[in-house]
């Protein structure tokens, strides 16, 4: 095994003290290579998650955000599944003021899907 397959496979999402606790500010991550299986057929689907957040009291550390983020390139999973799965990680283990996590999936047969997620 590699060690990018092994660091990818150990992938643990880390967060970190926010060093401004009490400012409201905004942080965005695009994810522009993102990619997961398609749980039908198995093809590959590609996408750019974007993850807005307004931190609390923790911020996601980037590189474990990453390797989680690749983690799903061997998983066959749904649009919809994935997108809410990032979602409820991220909120369980930040805990954040807000945040907002989009699938923008590639076209695939045609059909291009958006998926969004909240906390508003």
């Amino acid at each position: 095994m590699l060690y990018g397959e092994k660091e990818i496979r150990e992938a643990k999402l880390e967060a970190w003290d926010n060093p401004y606790p009490d400012r409201e500010y905004r942080i965005e991550i695009n994810f522009p290579e993102f990619t997961c299986l398609c749980p039908r057929s198995g093809y590959p689907d590609f996408a750019t998650i974007k993850i807005n957040y307004i931190p609390d009291k923790k911020i996601v550390e980037l590189k474990s955000l990453k390797l989680y983020l690749n983690s799903y390139r061997d998983i066959h999973i749904s649009h919809e599944a994935v997108t809410n799965k990032i979602y409820d990680d991220l909120k369980q283990l930040l805990c954040p003021r807000f945040i907002e996590v989009i699938g923008d999936f590639n076209p695939r047969g045609n059909v291009k899907t958006v998926i969004r997620v909240s906390s508003e």
